[in-house]
């Protein structure tokens, strides 16, 4: 049987805190490592990682003891499951705006009776080794996160956190900013606004709340968390590295 621990972890609404791969690369995976990262989310969306360097990634993540996440390109059947055959340990659907969306996204990523994934047999069934104990950990292990990234979705939470088979919501604020037409300006009223709304909802019903803290400063970590967010992406990999060696250089000059 596959990990449970994330699963666990946001059943009960306990902190967990990871980061976000863009570069393709294991030596990422390895050196985010060291810092004792939760788990990491490999991101289809924005960046040129394709399906064979994700199940790759996805590897490494777990051979060092930590969730492997991805952020899928779209809420669409074939890369769900193709994702999830490479073995995540769960999915994060972007623009989740419906409880419509969220219903197909659970539909796409469990097996029937209850959702409609075709079986197939790949890494994350130990290449057909182990699919019972796979379809078993599909139903007690798999995570399945909604993206709240744009006003209508949280004019929808409700319905959306009320899915069953959703596990959290993760508010990506860039996007969400923008939808509201002031992109990046978080601290605008209407944003505020509108993550007040997220968080009440959330503690309202009892489900585990995420957010991605871009900046890699944990003084802005540790402020979501007083929040009541529980599923803290820290940062990204280009910058964690770009940040300090940007800062680092301008003291030298």
């Amino acid at each position: 049987m596959k990990n449970t621990l994330l699963k666990d972890k946001l059943r009960k609404r306990e902190n967990t805190i990871g980061s976000w791969i863009t570069i393709g690369h294991q030596a990422v995976v390895d050196i985010l490592a060291e810092a004792g990262f939760d788990w990491l989310c490999i991101d289809l969306e924005h960046t040129a990682i394709d399906l064979n360097e994700a199940q790759v990634l996805i590897g490494f993540i777990q051979a060092r003891n930590m969730a492997a996440l991805v952020r899928v390109s779209k809420n669409e059947e074939v890369v769900i499951k193709r994702v999830l055959d490479s073995g995540a340990d769960g999915i994060i659907i972007p623009m989740t705006c419906t409880a419509d969306d969220a219903k197909k996204a659970v539909e796409y990523a469990k097996y029937p009776p209850i959702g409609k994934r075709g079986v197939g047999l790949n890494r994350a069934q130990r290449y057909g080794f182990n699919f019972e104990g796979y379809k078993d950990w599909v139903e007690n292990g798999q995570v399945i996160i909604a993206q709240i990234e744009h006003i209508e979705g949280v004019n929808n939470l409700e319905a959306i956190v009320n899915t069953p088979g959703i596990d959290a919501v993760f508010i990506g604020p860039y996007d969400l900013s923008g939808s509201l037409g002031i992109p990046g300006q978080y601290n605008d009223p209407q944003v505020i606004e509108a993550l007040n709304r997220v968080e009440k909802i959330c503690q309202t019903n009892q489900i585990s709340m995420g957010y991605h803290v871009i900046e890699p400063n944990i003084d802005l970590v540790t402020e979501k968390m007083r929040s009541g967010y529980n599923l803290i992406a820290f940062s990204t990999d280009f910058l964690f590295m770009g940040r300090n060696a940007y800062n680092e250089m301008s003291k030298l000059k």
